[in-house]
């Protein structure tokens, strides 16, 4: 497969080489890179096109690792992939670990088969790898290549991101897995999936298995009724050989995300603070235990672990009380409580009757919205009203796997009523999910 680089703008006979919907990704420059590899034919390798985007924290000098945004199965699911380095919210878990961050967006076409991309071994191991020291070259991180890989997966994402980590757990800091999971054990309706070995590695990575209540634990029918079996499985299998594994079943929802991120970034961000080295190349922290709590399955309180009573070998292993409490919340409702305000935006523009600023994202609850003042009075919210199907509105909305819309909304407000030849002071407030304002 030979790689494409693009550094500033997509290049015009890139978007006439690729099919639609793959053809309108977003245009990249500094800190966003992209590399695209055609489709292979020799076997072995990955038979799709695919496109990895990856944002690099400005002022990071030499990255730590790597949080990769992976989408799910479907043609919806792989296009929406072409938006997830962009997300702002998990850009601030990057931007505190000195981490980049990478989306990847195969090209299946819609009735195509998922697993020749989200089975690892059918190409896309290799390719994720190769990317890694491409996007390495052109970002003038190098270290990209060998850093540790934080892994977040929906559905046949999940089953990627579960399957590198059985693969790969020395790279491995952490894996949440949205609605999927590697098969373990042949399963005679879906004799089509390739199983996966435990490996002796895997049981020190953290692990979170995450799936919707109506994806069998309380709908038992449906097109994703198997999901909670073959989570209950893996987690059964895991955990009976001492992984670091849990489950955080999403109260509302089936196969779309929710609001899981409220638990997965703060999760994420736990277990990268323990594990990832502080020089690059060096191997990952083993992940400390002597603060983890459990929880029965499918319950909804946990205990620190010296007074939990059941059976550990069966029990839901949780890192620490903070996250313990976050799960709780997280399992009965989904409604993840935060009490500190959101970072105050930056680099206000006025020209004319346009502003422009810059913001980063509240680390816990992300971006909602941003007021807009002139002279001490708020005059408009950007956007109007947030939108998200699927959980809290949210600044740049989201799509079924858990990435910004299409097209991205900026941060931007135009002043319409504005008099002309008067000075105004204009004011811009963020706002985060829990309603928490900004300086």
């Amino acid at each position: 497969m030979r790689p494409v680089l693009i550094f500033l703008t997509l290049l015009s006979t890139l978007a006439l080489a690729q099919i639609a919907p793959y053809d309108q990704a977003p245009p990249v420059e500094p800190p966003y890179y992209r590399v695209r590899y055609e489709a292979s034919t020799k076997p072995g390798e990955l038979i799709f096109p695919v496109q990895y985007t990856v944002w690099i924290p400005e002022d990071v000098k030499s990255l730590r690792g790597v949080i990769v945004h992976q989408h799910g199965c479907g043609e919806g699911s792989c296009k929406s992939g072409q938006t997830g380095a962009f997300d702002l919210h998990w850009q601030a878990l990057a931007q505190k670990h000195d981490c980049a961050l990478l989306s990847p967006s195969y090209e299946q076409a819609e009735k195509a088969d998922c697993q020749m991309w989200c089975d690892p071994r059918n190409g896309s191991d290799a390719a994720f790898q190769k990317a890694l020291a491409d996007l390495g070259t052109a970002s003038g991180h190098p270290e990209l290549a060998i850093v540790p890989w934080a892994l977040w997966g929906h559905s046949g994402g999940g089953h990627w991101t579960g399957g590198m980590t059985l693969l790969h757990p020395d790279r491995v800091a952490a894996v949440w897995l949205r609605s999927g999971v590697p098969l373990l054990e042949a399963n005679p309706d879906r004799a089509t999936i390739k199983t996966h070995v435990i490996s002796e590695g895997s049981l020190g990575v953290p692990i979170m298995c995450n799936p919707g209540t109506k994806e069998g634990v309380t709908v038992k029918e449906g097109r994703f009724a198997g999901v909670w079996p073959s989570n209950e499985a893996f987690f059964t299998a895991m955990r009976a050989k001492g992984a670091l594994i849990g489950v955080a079943v999403d109260p509302l929802t089936a196969h779309e995300c929710g609001n899981q991120r409220y638990l997965a970034i703060p999760w994420l961000d736990a277990c990268l603070s323990a594990r990832l080295p502080d020089k690059s190349g060096d191997p990952l922290q083993p992940m400390p235990t002597d603060e983890a709590w459990h929880a029965e399955l499918l319950a909804t309180e946990a205990l620190p672990a010296a007074q939990f009573k059941g059976d550990k070998a069966k029990a839901v292993w949780l890192p620490n009380e903070a996250i313990a409490k976050s799960w709780r919340q997280y399992v009965t409702d989904s409604a993840v409580t935060d009490t500190t305000p959101p970072p105050a935006p930056s680099a206000p523009v006025v020209k004319g009757n346009e502003l422009t600023w810059t913001a980063e994202a509240d680390l816990e609850s992300g971006l909602a919205k941003f007021l807009i003042e002139r002279d001490g009075q708020v005059i408009a919210t950007v956007p109007e009203e947030g939108k998200n199907p699927f959980g809290r509105p949210i600044f740049q909305g989201l799509q079924y796997s858990d990435t910004p819309a299409a097209p991205l909304v900026e941060t931007r407000y135009t002043d319409k009523t504005a008099e002309t030849g008067k000075a105004h002071a204009y004011r811009v407030i963020s706002v985060n999910t829990v309603g928490l304002k900004s300086k």
